[in-house]
């Protein structure tokens, strides 16, 4: 980098660390206090983490954003927490990545853990927000969708978000980003899926939407009735997708970095173990709650 772009990304970071502090107090405002006790790990910053084809994790050591680098710019898939943006920032310079050539970001689903810094990145990159229809009032109003256990967790709205369908692509700079619908999570919880090439061999890579219950009412949810068919349509339909790499919003839950520090990344059947994992702790949470409900 010039001094002249190292001068440039400094001024970007500044401005975007004071709308996050922004962004941050005004969530506090509205966050019941048991939900402030967010794990230590997921505002951790860690140095970005390279992984596979175009794709580097530029998240924290608990969340997961990634970036993906076109010839035309890049992709960021997801924003984290408010308190994250500057450090998210920092990472995608340290890879030459200037704020503004991050043309599009692309949302997994509208909770403040994956969102809350949503609207300070838009404002950093001036990128396009895309995310599945059915969460996008949630961007917009920064009211999460749905009914849960653990009260509204509000975020900064972003009133320019944009919604995709089901099969829609998202192209640029000769990579193509398919959305998956795979709502129950959310209502417009989109995983999204992309191939790329190691040597000759093609890889299918998907970066799943979230399928846990996570706190989520499955029962009389008056914003979302249909929460409960959703997760069971969506934990089919991912079963079924074919995934040689599975780069999660949440990382543990795929070993990313560890499996991209011992080459281990491509692991064909990880994500059918996973959403089976996840539609077995569904049942047992259905369960429970039915029994409540009663």
């Amino acid at each position: 980098m010039t001094k002249t772009c190292d001068q440039a990304t400094r001024a970007f970071v500044i401005r975007t660390v004071r709308s996050a502090l922004a962004a941050l107090a005004l969530s506090a405002l509205t966050t019941p206090a048991a939900a402030q006790s967010d794990p230590p790990e997921w505002t951790r910053p860690i140095p970005p983490v390279r992984l596979i084809g175009p794709i580097d994790y530029v998240g924290t050591e608990g969340l997961a954003a990634y970036l993906i680098r076109t010839r035309a710019g890049a992709i960021l898939i997801d924003a984290t927490m408010a308190q994250n943006v500057p450090a998210i920032l920092r990472n995608i310079a340290a890879l030459g990545v200037k704020p503004r050539e991050v043309k599009y970001i692309l949302v997994s689903h509208a909770h403040f853990d994956h969102v809350g810094g949503l609207a300070a990145m838009q404002r950093a990159t001036g990128a396009r927000v895309l995310a599945g229809a059915a969460d996008v009032p949630a961007l917009r109003t920064g009211i999460p969708p749905g009914e849960t256990n653990y009260g509204v967790i509000r975020f900064a709205p972003v009133p320019m978000a944009r919604g995709v369908r089901d099969g829609q692509v998202v192209r640029l700079g000769g990579v193509e980003l398919h959305a998956v619908a795979t709502p129950g999570h959310t209502p417009g919880c989109t995983s999204w899926t992309m191939r790329v090439t190691q040597g000759s061999r093609p890889l299918d890579v998907v970066f799943p939407c979230s399928v846990s219950v996570a706190g989520n009412r499955l029962f009389a949810n008056r914003r979302y009735p249909a929460i409960a068919a959703d997760y069971r349509t969506s934990f089919a339909r991912l079963a079924r997708l074919p995934a040689d790499v599975v780069l999660p919003a949440h990382p543990e839950l795929a070993d990313v970095r560890t499996r991209a520090r011992t080459g281990t990344l491509i692991a064909p059947g990880l994500l059918r173990d996973m959403v089976l994992r996840a539609r077995d702790d569904f049942d047992r949470e259905w369960m429970k709650q039915g029994r409540i409900a009663k």
